[in-house]
């Protein structure tokens, strides 16, 4: 396989996880995703942005998130965003102390 074909194999697989993460399962909550894989949407955002600035394209964390997400955090959380239970929470800090 050429550079370009996999290149272009790889933006799709990336695209195809995006649409799955923002629209297929919305109800996937980023805490469980953290807890379960190591890795939330917010991550793929930041590695986003920041293969961005590798780049020289300026980005912030925000627009990282909106270009991810597709709209702002706030809208993200006022439409998706549920309250971590006790338990999600004391696992999050138990994995990441």
């Amino acid at each position: 396989m050429d550079d370009q074909t996999r290149i272009e194999l790889e933006a799709a697989a990336f695209r195809r996880l995006q649409k799955h993460l923002m629209e297929d399962r919305t109800d996937a909550q980023n805490i469980d995703m953290m807890n379960l894989a190591g890795f939330c949407r917010n991550c793929l955002a930041r590695w986003y942005q920041e293969a961005a600035n590798e780049r020289g394209i300026p980005m912030t964390k925000e627009e990282g998130r909106e270009a991810f997400y597709g709209m702002t955090m706030a809208e993200w959380k006022a439409n998706y965003q549920t309250d971590a239970t006790a338990k999600a929470q004391a696992a999050f800090k138990d994995s990441h102390e």
